[in-house]
């Protein structure tokens, strides 16, 4: 069992964005993995729960989605993904949900994006940031380690199943997911690859995608997945939606989004859906506040912003 008293102080520390020392951050590293080790390629959760998109390191985002949505662990939480990245405070950001993981393992849930990723955070802003703020990338290779153990989707009272991406012509069943090892890097294919990288599309089938990884999927997919698995609908992050979120196919599939004014410049609102004891569906879409800060990610800004 983690120390709570110390959990409980580097969760406020955390929550004013203060930077924890090197050794801090490993050890939250190694409670975390102890508790992940434990979950499921597919982690069941239950109802009611808050679902939340990708993040990208926008720290005071994220503690104003805790402020719309309710404190964890209050409010249960589901967070599909992309911690990292872009933002100026990723560090913070993952440390900060980690640290809520060990404190309250069956009220946060957090699965990996691509952005979860060593090769993606070397390019994207996480391992730069990691070096600037420690003077090594130590703490970079804790998180990345994490990283590795992170469950690939979850499915929320056996009916909603939530997935960073989308899906892969490789997997037919949620089943088929459960037999996948999880503990590594992110292929650059294969079904692994598949679920984080995906995208829905106005098309039949399955397209290529633009984003070099994973494929473009189509209304009659998703209808056959839903279908084959049991499930109501399909909740998955991965795309900037200027309205927060947007319903496809009938409402077989939703995109959440939770980082409102994306790297700072996108103007767009971010959203999180909360599902009730009955799986009722609210959306709750919410602004930057004030006193998030205005600035430009280190690298690679928009047009690429759907990475």
């Amino acid at each position: 069992m983690p120390n709570l008293t110390n959990s409980g102080r580097q969760i406020a520390r955390l929550k004013k964005c203060q930077t924890l020392t090197e050794e801090e951050v490993k050890h939250i590293c190694e409670k975390a993995r102890e508790v992940l080790v434990e979950e499921g390629n597919i982690q069941k959760v239950d109802a009611p729960v808050t679902i939340c998109g990708d993040i990208h390191g926008q720290f005071h985002d994220l503690i104003e989605l805790f402020r719309v949505g309710g404190e964890c662990p209050d409010t249960s939480y589901l967070f599909l993904g992309d911690f990292v990245d872009r933002g100026l405070y990723s560090v913070e950001t993952f440390l900060l949900l980690l640290a809520l993981k060990v404190r309250y393992p069956d009220r946060i849930t957090l699965i990996r994006g691509n952005h979860e990723s060593r090769q993606i955070t070397q390019v994207y802003g996480f391992y730069d940031e990691c070096s600037r703020k420690y003077g090594s990338v130590n703490v970079w290779r804790y998180c990345c380690d994490v990283f590795d153990y992170l469950a690939l989707g979850a499915i929320v009272d056996n009916r909603v199943f939530c997935i960073h991406g989308g899906l892969s012509p490789s997997i037919v069943t949620v089943d088929q997911i459960r037999s996948i090892d999880r503990k590594q890097e992110v292929p650059q294919d294969g079904a692994m690859c598949d679920l984080l990288w995906s995208d829905p599309d106005e098309i039949t089938g399955w397209g290529v995608s633009p984003r070099g990884a994973g494929f473009l999927f189509g209304g009659d997919v998703v209808k056959s997945f839903v279908h084959t698995n049991g499930l109501d609908f399909i909740a998955r992050a991965h795309q900037l939606i200027l309205e927060g979120y947007k319903q496809m196919f009938d409402s077989t599939i939703v995109t959440v989004w939770s980082a409102p004014n994306y790297c700072y410049r996108c103007g767009n609102v971010a959203s999180i859906l909360q599902l009730d004891d009955a799986l009722n569906q609210k959306y709750k879409t919410f602004d930057s506040p004030p006193q998030a800060v205005h600035g430009l990610p280190a690298k690679r800004p928009p047009p690429d912003y759907f990475l």
